[in-house]
């Protein structure tokens, strides 16, 4: 296992490899691995990409394991960069999760994984991709709330994906919704609830990403006036770009992972991958 981030250890530090990484003054990553573990076996790389530095790391650790004479070399990455981007919404776009998924491409890795895939177009440009399902972070969620809850479909988008989680839960009713976005401004409008009258109900916002949050904030509003009882957040990579003053006005609770990076906040509970893998 090689840890890049080492506060970031979804699969362990069991058989951790040793390693030194830093930035030179000109802004490239380098790395210098530690010598000493045995080659002939598969090497897994962990690594939250932030930023394009980060998947310049990846690329050189991977180069260097190579040189060291690592044949198998096996790649998770939680969260993927750039997966909203999966289409060209306007002319002088680019496609930028192939982009990101052509790099990663070109490094002949025997697995990629990704947590919770945004759509299932990440996992269709990913050569010898796996996927793993929010499943397990949504039932320990529930576990946590403690309380039976309505599950919420914030958009088309995410239906499939929620009634898989339903079935796994054993049948747990889901609630449909829907929002517009202009394409242009990516301003978001015309939130709606396809149920008469919530009676009171908790509900429960799944989704995949959370990045300034106005999807949550509109969705509660629209909630609420279908008469929804306490209303929780469940998002499996949390970006948070406008913290949570907003968000603390509509939800009792907020639960994420570290897929991208710490949080703390009393209104959040970060659910570790390290305890749900």
């Amino acid at each position: 296992m090689l840890n890049l981030d080492p506060g970031f250890t979804p699969l362990g530090e069991k058989n951790s490899i040793t390693h030194k990484s830093f930035l030179f003054a000109g802004g490239e990553p380098h790395i210098k691995i530690t010598d000493g573990f045995n080659t002939a076996e598969p090497v897994t790389i962990t690594q939250r990409i932030n930023s394009f530095n980060d998947l310049g790391l990846i690329c050189i650790t991977v180069d260097a394991l190579k040189r060291m004479g690592v044949k198998e070399i096996n790649l998770f990455i939680p969260y993927f960069p750039s997966a909203r981007q999966d289409r060209v919404m306007v002319p002088g776009e680019p496609l930028s999760v192939k982009v990101y998924a052509d790099i990663i491409n070109a490094m002949a890795l025997a697995s990629v994984t990704v947590f919770d895939p945004h759509s299932e177009v990440t996992p269709a440009l990913l050569n010898n991709c796996v996927t793993v399902s929010n499943h397990q972070f949504i039932k320990e969620v529930i576990s946590k709330i403690g309380t039976e809850v309505k599950l919420i479909s914030p958009d088309g988008g995410a239906l499939k994906k929620i009634y898989k989680v339903s079935e796994f839960l054993g049948g747990a009713a889901v609630v449909e919704c829907s929002k517009s976005r202009d394409v242009k401004t990516g301003k978001l409008s015309g939130f709606k609830v396809y149920c008469d009258d919530l009676a009171g109900a908790d509900c429960l916002i799944v989704d995949d990403i959370c990045d300034g949050g106005g999807t949550f904030n509109g969705l509660a509003e629209a909630l609420k006036a279908k008469n929804a009882g306490k209303l929780y957040l469940a998002i499996s990579h949390g970006i948070f770009s406008k913290g949570f003053d907003e968000l603390g006005k509509y939800f009792e609770q907020i639960f994420t992972t570290d897929s991208i990076k710490e949080v703390v906040h009393d209104g959040v509970t970060q659910i570790r991958l390290a305890d749900i893998l």
